[in-house]
């Protein structure tokens, strides 16, 4: 079931089956209580309804577009990570192909090209 406003934006809800709880929490309330705003006041700000912004903070949202994620931070001024939290699920370890790879977890990460990284490192 999805919900959008007038500009197509919008969260996707659960289609409310016997889905298991999604290890990414929304912190919408904690933000809102923060900056002493309404729900109502940040729908407008956003431009997104209620209704979406419920979905989302009640956490039965499957989805939400980068835009709306976006607007949405512009108006709390914070970042993503400061809404969204992730929280393992029990029994959900490591999943194939994710195990420990010993000792790469303090390697630097490029992003970029091959010859650009070459490039940058001769250069």
């Amino acid at each position: 079931m999805s919900f959008f406003d007038t500009q197509g934006h919008g969260v996707r809800a659960a289609d409310g089956g016997a889905e298991q709880p999604s290890p990414i929490q929304i912190r919408l309330d904690d933000l809102l209580a923060e900056r002493g705003m309404t729900l109502t006041a940040l729908a407008e700000q956003v431009g997104i309804t209620v209704v979406n912004l419920s979905i989302l903070k009640n956490g039965r949202a499957r989805a939400i577009r980068f835009s709306t994620l976006a607007r949405l931070c512009d108006a709390l001024r914070c970042q993503p990570g400061d809404l969204l939290s992730y929280a393992e699920q029990p029994g959900h370890g490591e999943q194939p192909g994710h195990a420990d790879q010993s000792g790469d977890q303090d390697q630097p990460v490029t992003t970029q090209a091959p010859a650009t990284a070459r490039r940058a490192a001769e250069g």
